[in-house]
């Protein structure tokens, strides 16, 4: 089947649908590892280009910087799959039907559920698009490198960068898992998807059941693990010392957390685990981070909410493992979360909560200290009628900021708070437990808390803080859809099942049938 060509030229909600026909096209590489003159022109129709474009490591270099930026487009972890549609999906926003807001009513037909709608289509489709349009960008990568990798003179390098392009990969296909995929516990329906692993626009990947793609999940992870092991430089250098300073000769390996660099892939992998239900692994995996010792023997990378929080830093980027550089993310995302201090909330274009939703997401909490409730939300956000909103303002910062580019301009995207999380709600000790709990709210500058009673009062609080850690960060549908949660903040009826299952765009082949209306 002529799978590419198939998709090429399809029509929806009005606009053209050219899913990976040009999947490698012409990007402007301003991240850290190259100058804003490189740029990646790679097309897998063009088979000379391509063959130039491997031919040596600058090549190499440039299409993993592709790869990141690709990731951080505003279709995918640049906005939908954080910010806005993702959010919606687990009904955290105020979200009302205006027909004139056709942005908007993305988001309104998401948090409704109406997968059937033109609206929600349309956002699904992008969001598909994007995610494999890096999956095919890291493909290429991976093909190359095993063809012809001693094109990178350093071994150490070369393994670098075959295995971010297998986390790439990974991470990209574990949300098309979580969010195309069946219920991974509880559910009825089997769904079958692509793991694509091709860099042909002529042939279709292959589509598997639940166990197999979770096996090709579980492999590229494992294949990343074993290029990054040993040859990351954060085995010689702490993270700190990856700004910039260290005494790598090829620049191209600085700026580690903006990378999925080996820590990163670990952390995945404990994601990965407790998504599918593998609560031991995902717990000595969790562990085994938070315990962790850098290469000055100090923890590796503790959480940082105290400190940051007291410089103005609202993203924790000291506790990232992994995050993306977004040199615009400040502007866009105020245009949609009204997070500046002269922000008007009109509820037909902007996200907000109302100051009631807000006490709702912090009830419990001590919000005299809390440093999220304090500075992640700005509570005077008003609307024509004069009436007070919440705006999220985490990418919202002073223009005039020091290093923007390394603690504000960024989405996170793996965190060490994740990891604590992780390990409080798989944990079988109390007190270890209590222990990390106590750890992880001296971060939120709460530092006396009651401790818990029981191992169930512990998850209770870890589901309700993955709502209060990750707004705006895209995880809390995830964590509803692999708790199977019928019961929501915020949303009136029951969840079912088949509000977890997205359809797949039309313009795919989808042996499924489900949703599809």
């Amino acid at each position: 089947m002529k799978y590419y060509r198939k998709i090429e030229n399809k029509v929806l909600a009005g606009k053209t649908v050219k899913a990976l026909r040009c999947v490698l096209a012409v990007l402007p590489l301003c991240m850290f590892t190259t100058s804003c003159n490189d740029w990646l022109d790679v097309r897998p129709d063009t088979e000379n280009k391509e063959k130039d474009q491997f031919a040596s490591q600058k090549g190499f270099e440039t299409a993993l910087t592709g790869c990141y930026m690709a990731m951080a487009e505003q279709d995918i972890y640049g906005e939908r799959l954080t910010m806005t549609n993702i959010e919606n999906l687990a009904n955290l926003w105020n979200t009302v039907d205006n027909s004139d807001n056709t942005a908007r009513q993305q988001d309104y037909a998401l948090a409704a559920h109406d997968y059937g709608s033109d609206y929600s289509k349309a956002a699904v489709a992008a969001i598909y698009k994007g995610l494999f349009n890096t999956v095919v960008q890291a493909n290429m990568i991976i093909k190359h490198g095993l063809a012809n990798g001693e094109v990178i003179a350093s071994e150490e390098e070369r393994n670098c960068i075959i295995g971010e392009a297998y986390a790439i990969r990974a991470y990209c296909q574990l949300d098309v898992l979580r969010l195309f995929g069946q219920m991974p516990a509880g559910g009825t329906k089997s769904v079958m998807l692509p793991y694509c692993e091709t860099t042909n626009i002529d042939e279709m990947p292959p589509y598997y059941s639940y166990a197999d793609y979770l096996a090709k999940l579980k492999d590229d992870i494992a294949n990343a693990k074993k290029r990054l092991k040993d040859n990351d430089p954060l085995f010689k250098y702490t993270f700190s010392q990856m700004h910039g300073t260290s005494q790598e000769s090829n620049s191209f390996m600085i700026y580690r957390q903006f990378r999925m660099n080996y820590y990163a892939v670990c952390a995945l992998e404990a994601r990965m685990s407790l998504y599918i239900g593998d609560t031991a692994a995902a717990n000595a995996i969790a562990m085994e981070l938070i315990n962790a010792k850098g290469a000055d023997g100090k923890a590796l990378r503790p959480l940082s909410g105290l400190n940051d929080f007291s410089v103005g830093y609202k993203l924790c980027p000291n506790e990232c493992l992994f995050a993306l550089s977004k040199h615009d993310v400040k502007e866009y995302a105020a245009s949609s979360l009204v997070s500046s201090s002269d922000s008007r909330y009109n509820s037909a274009s902007d996200l907000a909560l109302s100051l009631e939703m807000l006490e709702e997401l912090f009830a419990g909490q001590n919000i005299s200290s809390h440093n999220r409730y304090l500075y992640a939300w700005n509570r005077r956000v008003a609307d024509a009628f004069g009436k007070m909103w919440a705006g999220c303002s985490k990418y919202n910062f002073a223009d005039d900021m020091q290093d923007a580019m390394l603690y504000y301009q960024i989405i996170p995207m793996l965190r060490t708070s994740e990891l604590y999380l992780i390990a409080m709600e798989t944990g079988n000790n109390l007190d270890e437990v209590n222990r990390l709990y106590a750890e992880y709210m001296l971060s939120h500058n709460v530092g006396s808390v009651t401790p818990f009673t029981s191992l169930d009062e512990a998850r209770e609080f870890v589901l309700s803080e993955y709502r209060r850690e990750f707004f705006a960060e895209g995880q809390m549908f995830y964590t509803y859809k692999r708790l199977g949660m019928v019961k929501w903040l915020w949303r009136s009826d029951d969840a079912v099942e088949n509000d977890y299952l997205l359809p797949l765009p039309e313009t795919e082949f989808n042996p499924n049938g489900i949703n599809n209306k």
